[in-house]
């Protein structure tokens, strides 16, 4: 079948998936990634979950994170501030009023970790995978599956899985321009199934763009390759991933600034002179303070990510699954300080937070079908060490930079701390799903966590004759899951599940870690801090009535012993922040996801979400009380509605859509508010098919942000404050203005 008529039909069918269970029982057998439909809503599941298709990605602009693309469904909150979702420092995801590090995060069931920026046990999606090698993506909006490997999903769990190789040998071409310089060109070559039952791609990645305010580049290169192997009954699989990114970063502003300075405001590079004027308190223009502008900033990141994977039957009623993975990082986070003058030199100097992941693991799973029952039961390990240190590194010339940001910077002129954290993570799941009868489904599981956490100073100048080793330990022995699923006819089912979650305690030297404090601070709260923990309540009706089919769920989150870690001081400062847990959030909402097909050739995507999330309580900072009780969850918007429309013969394609979301707080007391947005976007292209040496040739223009609206993306870049009355609170980013590119996408 063509790629256009498999797309003409994957755009009329949501696919309604199988059973929680046979997901569950073939957990890594990579089945999602071979599904061509573009939203899949889970038929037969006991909980919310629905999945997107590599074809939803693919009529994205080239080089869009598969994050983005799931922000369509409901429940779903997505913000970064340039065009494709993939600026790390800007990329955020809240889900049902859970941050990003609530959240879990898998690729083919590998842990991503929390993919915070700080690095600490896992790697953004965009450096995991290129975009076009990603096969679907699955969301569970409320909690994930028992048997996946994170140990941060609180409130939900977003699993990537990569495509297959193709069966026939070839090769993939996409080339991409567009707004700000960009250019972006994928290849990607495959064996096509070989007679010894092999099968593999490689591909390569080059992405290079220009800021859209300020100046500087945002670049990528990225390699992954792809190997399946069948061995009789059983398939071995193995994937690696390369990625080095250089990303010069965008100021962080604050409502005043953007009243001040004006949404195109950014960092003084490459104009050296007046950073090195504002270092020494000369400003100009509406420049009022050393926090407006610094001379630059940047994140380099490189990473290399494997598996080894053995999916081995015995038999027709038991299946093994395991696989062994590495991951090695090395990482900077890069500003240019006007706190710090270089001795000797210019009135400034580069700071640097620098990363070192190096962890292993493998995770293994049984699964027994007998008579009614399925049974899986399995572990996950890692060992993970993690080194993380501040530094800084000199401009000893005042006459003019030395120092390119988009370098590793080495021989800094001081250490000011630097740690090694060793992390052990356990956790074992046991279930079983019951076809109680031919309508019932049962399930019934639990798992339990053991995250330790070892910290060891090498370096630490902050505190006289102190430092923060130590251990801190993160431990759960019973978080059941329980769900059933009831069919009602052919069109229609209802489904129902409650489960218990954990988030353990981090290890790393800064973000929101009991480590991040002083040594006193860490002595008094070891033993005293709670991990946070979640239970998740939800219940919904799925339906099928042909030319219209959809879901609505409705939930309730009590989410306990919420850990707060508030910044002193603006963050380039890197003050230490205080831990503490300050109460309970109560969250209820409800969600609706429906596609309509009024005619041939035409579909109509809509999510609607309603959501209240609220602390339950007040807490005490610096023996002042901060009355947060019945205030609204920062970065928690209560109403977001998508909708997408598509047009699609076969040759010609037009997708447009609309992306509405409601005001948001960046401040614990709620006074401190961005307002709603409402954004369109739109795509269109041409499959020209069979073209001289190409198979298929297809052009493509996208324009995001249609109407070029002006709104703030991402809010508490730099951490929530409790109040902001003035307005200037340095934690907002700005959205993208309208953008456009051009693909060109050829197979051979």
């Amino acid at each position: 079948m063509g790629y256009a008529s498999r797309l003409g039909r994957a755009r009329v069918s949501l696919a309604l998936s199988i059973g929680v269970m046979s997901h569950s029982a073939q957990l890594w057998a990579d089945a999602p990634g071979a599904i061509e439909e573009i939203y899949v809503l889970g038929r037969g599941e006991t909980r919310q979950v629905q999945t997107i298709g590599a074809l939803q990605i693919d009529q994205l602009p080239a080089g869009t994170s598969p994050l983005k693309a799931i922000e369509n469904l409901p429940g779903v909150n997505f913000q970064s501030a340039d065009p494709y979702g993939s600026y790390e420092w800007s990329t955020r995801i809240t889900i049902r009023g859970f941050n990003q590090n609530q959240l879990g995060f898998t690729l083919d069931g590998i842990p991503l970790g929390d993919m915070s920026y700080a690095n600490h046990n896992g790697l953004h999606i965009s450096r995991a995978i290129s975009s076009e090698n990603v096969g679907s993506v699955r969301l569970s909006q409320g909690t994930g599956a028992l048997g996946t490997a994170s140990t941060s999903n609180l409130g939900g769990a977003v699993e990537f899985y990569s495509a297959q190789p193709h069966k026939d040998m070839g090769a993939t071409l996409n080339l991409t321009a567009g707004s700000e310089s960009t250019q972006r060109g994928f290849l990607r070559l495959d064996s096509g199934e070989l007679a010894s039952g092999t099968s593999l791609y490689a591909s390569y990645t080059s992405q290079d763009a220009e800021k859209w305010r300020g100046e500087g580049d945002q670049q990528q290169e990225q390699f992954n390759a792809k190997l399946v192997q069948t061995l009789g009954t059983a398939t071995v699989s193995a994937y690696y991933a390369y990625s080095d990114r250089q990303e010069i970063d965008y100021q962080d502003m604050s409502l005043k600034m953007i009243d001040r300075l004006g949404d195109r405001w950014d960092n003084y590079y490459p104009n050296w002179d007046r950073a090195v004027n504002a270092a020494q308190g000369n400003f100009h223009g509406a420049v009022t303070s050393l926090d407006d502008a610094y001379w630059n900033a940047s994140g380099l990141r490189e990473d290399k990510l494997g598996y080894v994977a053995l999916a081995l039957p015995f038999g027709e009623n038991i299946d093994w699954d395991t696989r062994v993975y590495m991951h090695r990082n090395e990482g900077q986070g890069l500003w240019g300080t006007p706190y710090t003058p270089t001795p000797g030199g210019a009135p400034l100097s580069i700071r640097s937070t620098e990363y070192d992941v190096e962890r292993q693991g493998v995770i293994s799973a049984l699964t027994v079908r007998v008579g009614e029952h399925e049974i899986n039961g399995g572990f996950w390990y890692e060992h993970n060490d993690f080194n993380q240190a501040r530094r800084f590194y000199g401009e000893p010339d005042i006459a003019g930079p030395t120092r390119n940001f988009e370098d590793f910077q080495s021989n800094p002129f001081f250490t000011q701390w630097e740690y090694d954290f060793e992390t052990e993570t356990l956790q074992f799941h046991l279930q079983d799903t019951w076809n109680a009868t031919e309508a019932l489904r049962l399930n019934a599981g639990f798992k339990t966590v053991d995250v330790q956490s070892d910290s060891t100073a090498v370096v630490d100048l902050r505190f006289a004759g102190s430092d923060l080793s130590g251990s801190i330990e993160s431990q759960e022995d019973f978080l059941p899951q329980l769900g059933a699923v009831y069919t009602l006819n052919d069109g229609n089912e209802l489904f129902a599940s409650v489960a218990r979650n954990m988030r353990a305690f981090i290890g790393a030297a800064a973000g929101p870690s009991p480590f991040s404090t002083t040594p006193a601070g860490f002595a008094a709260i070891r033993d005293a801090v709670d991990p946070e923990t979640s239970t998740t309540w939800e219940a919904g009706w799925r339906f099928d009535q042909g030319v219209l089919q959809g879901s609505v769920s409705a939930y309730y989150v009590d989410f306990e012993d919420r850990l707060l870690a508030i910044q002193q001081g603006p963050g380039i400062q890197g003050n230490p922040s205080v831990l503490a847990n300050v109460g309970s959030v109560e969250t209820q909402g409800i969600e609706a996801a429906v596609l309509w097909q009024p005619i041939d050739n035409v579909s109509w995507f809509n999510s609607v979400s309603l959501n209240n999330s609220e602390y339950a309580d007040d807490f005490v900072s610096n023996n002042v009380t901060v009355a947060t009780g019945g205030k609204t969850v920062v970065d928690a918007p209560e109403e977001m509605f998508r909708s997408e429309l598509v047009y699609d013969n076969g040759d010609f394609f037009v997708r447009a859509d609309i992306n509405f979301t409601g005001s948001r707080y960046y401040t614990y007391l709620n006074e401190g508010e961005v307002d709603s947005y409402t954004l369109f976007n739109l795509g269109a292209g041409y499959r020209f098919g069979k073209l001289a040496f190409a198979q298929d040739i297809v052009v493509q223009l996208d324009i995001t942000n249609l109407f070029d609206e002006d709104y703030v993306s991402t809010i508490g870049s730099n951490g929530f404050t409790n109040s902001d009355p003035d307005g200037t609170a340095q934690t907002l980013l700005i959205g993208a203005p309208r953008q456009s590119f051009v693909s060109v996408k050829a197979t051979f």
